[in-house]
């Protein structure tokens, strides 16, 4: 292996998620080999949730420079090189900077739910789904806000777009990410241009004088060369100056288009579900839907396929906080563990709990969630006086609530007689064997398979993305993926009980009968 690294060949995917920015190394047989992570949080400063542009490079430097040691550790050589690199991140956002490089105002992320004036008129007018957290959707607030920052704006990017520019200097991202900018015409891999006229029509109104398309990064597909790592990206990816320039790089894309790649659900009526900070699962499809769904993002595979998009904002964040709530509590009682026991604790025991949680139910809204109408969140816990509060239902009652909303948007596509083959979960909630799966299959009605590389997540379906740029040689990405990635891969299937379908149902009738008072809880400020 250490002659295969300083051979440099390897291929590298980096993802900065909500909570974790990770690297992924990855050997010729698509095998992670090494990986390093650097852990932070978004911050509410003056009602955006944002990362400052501190921290993003902070955490380029720092997670680059742990996976270098853990190759290191591993192989007792120094990482100066790889065959390909690829940059994703979470999708959306507002990264809006003037003609000299500057940022205008602090980076907006997906997270943000302050753009419902913008996205419900593109909707109307475009005649297709804007979500909030769409980067268009930004753009167009920000104009209609007539905001101050706005006439100095050359061009706006996406967390993964602006990482993968100061890297290489190309102002482009792929198609997936491109989709959580504005739509996209898939007849022709491009941003639709016909919308593009209809936006630029819209903000011209407003005094807005740059067209969409010229501030807005270039589209490519997977498989494209999208530039090569800068003498002056090498050092701001590895301060030590070992890393040496010239490496070739993946277009970059969002967490919904490596997480499709990281679980093989980039062929047509294939899906995943990609479950973190936030929940979005993914199907795509043999034709477009039957019409708009408030509910329902149209987003594209890396390779410009058509995808039907269920984003739901909030996913563990609650499970998070109970966790370091039960671990300080643990502290106090002198009880030496480990906060990774607490999790485990929860998992097992939810297991143990009654399928219905036995009264109690969870909001776990810690920001706003589109699919069930609200702009705002707050975490709430309800039980009724005769609700039997045991730890394994309040285990199993938070993971049920990490779902509900998801189970809400797929049920839409279930009125469209989408059909799925093969559904696939990755991410923080599916990393304990079966528990994860169980609910999510009783959630979604339809088996639930998890690979063992699932763990991890984005940054290695990044890294798939990098190797098949230099590896492709005429393949499409979906004969890579079937027959290099995950030919023989090793993987857990969860079928569907008609016990806890029925107790996930009678929980989700007893979460919407009580979103009223989330909804009275969120005008409490």
């Amino acid at each position: 292996m250490k002659d295969i690294i300083t051979a440099g060949k390897t291929a590298l995917g980096i993802e900065f998620g909500s909570t974790r920015v990770k690297a992924v190394l990855i050997d010729e047989n698509c095998l992670p080999v090494a990986s390093g992570s650097f852990e932070w949080e978004n911050k509410l400063v003056d009602g955006y949730w944002t990362y400052s542009l501190d921290l993003i490079h902070e955490a380029l430097r720092t997670c680059f420079k742990n996976l270098k040691a853990d190759v290191k550790e591993k192989y007792g050589c120094s990482l100066t090189t790889t065959g390909a690199i690829g940059i994703s991140g979470m999708m959306h956002g507002y990264l809006a900077f003037d003609e000299k490089g500057q940022l205008l105002v602090p980076f907006r992320t997906w997270r943000n739910t302050t753009t419902a004036e913008a996205a419900e008129k593109l909707t109307k007018e475009l005649s297709f789904n804007i979500p909030q957290r769409w980067t268009s959707a930004h753009i167009y607030q920000a104009v209609l806000s007539k905001e101050p920052h706005v006439a100095s704006v050359r061009y706006v990017t996406t967390l993964a777009g602006y990482i993968h520019y100061m890297l290489t200097g190309v102002n482009a991202v792929g198609i997936g990410e491109a989709s959580g900018i504005f739509p996209i015409d898939s007849t022709k891999n491009c941003y639709d241009e016909k919308m593009a006229a209809k936006f630029d029509e819209l903000t011209a109104k407003e005094g807005f004088s740059y067209k969409l398309t010229d501030i807005v990064p270039s589209v490519l597909v997977a498989g494209d060369n999208a530039g090569y790592l800068t003498e002056k990206g090498a050092l701001m990816l590895d301060e030590s100056g070992e890393f040496k320039a010239g490496v070739p790089f993946a277009p970059c894309e969002g967490d919904a288009g490596t997480g499709m790649t990281a679980t093989n659900s980039v062929r047509v009526k294939t899906g995943n579900i990609s479950a973190g900070t936030s929940v979005f699962a993914m199907i795509v499809l043999e034709k477009m839907l039957s019409r708009v769904y408030p509910e329902i993002d149209m987003v594209t595979t890396p390779t410009g396929k058509p995808v039907a998009m269920v984003h739901c904002n909030n996913c563990t964040s609650d499970i998070n906080a109970w966790a370091t709530l039960l671990y300080e509590f643990a502290g106090i009682l002198g009880v030496d563990t480990k906060k990774g026991k607490i999790f485990d604790l929860i998992y097992e025991m939810s297991q143990k709990g009654e399928k219905d949680c036995g009264g109690l139910v969870s909001y776990n809204y810690y920001s706003g969630e589109p699919v069930t109408g609200l702009s705002e969140g707050r975490p709430l816990l309800l039980r009724t006086p005769d609700s039997n509060l045991s730890f394994a239902n309040f285990s199993r009652n938070l993971l049920y609530s990490a779902m509900v909303s998801l189970k809400m948007g797929m049920d839409l596509l279930s009125e469209e007689k989408v059909e799925i083959d093969e559904l696939y979960g990755h991410g923080g909630y599916y990393i304990y064997p079966r528990v994860g799966q169980s609910i999510t299959a009783a959630a979604v009605g339809a088996p639930v398979s998890v690979m063992k590389t699932a763990g991890e997540g984005g940054p290695y379906g990044m890294a798939l993305l990098a190797l098949y740029s230099i590896k492709k040689k005429g393949e499409s990405l979906e004969d890579f993926l079937k027959e290099t990635a995950f030919k023989g891969a090793e993987c857990i299937t969860v079928a569907p009980e008609k016990e806890e379908i029925d107790g996930f149902n009678a929980y989700l009738e007893r979460y919407k009968a009580g979103l009223e008072a989330e909804k009275a809880a969120c005008m409490v400020k």
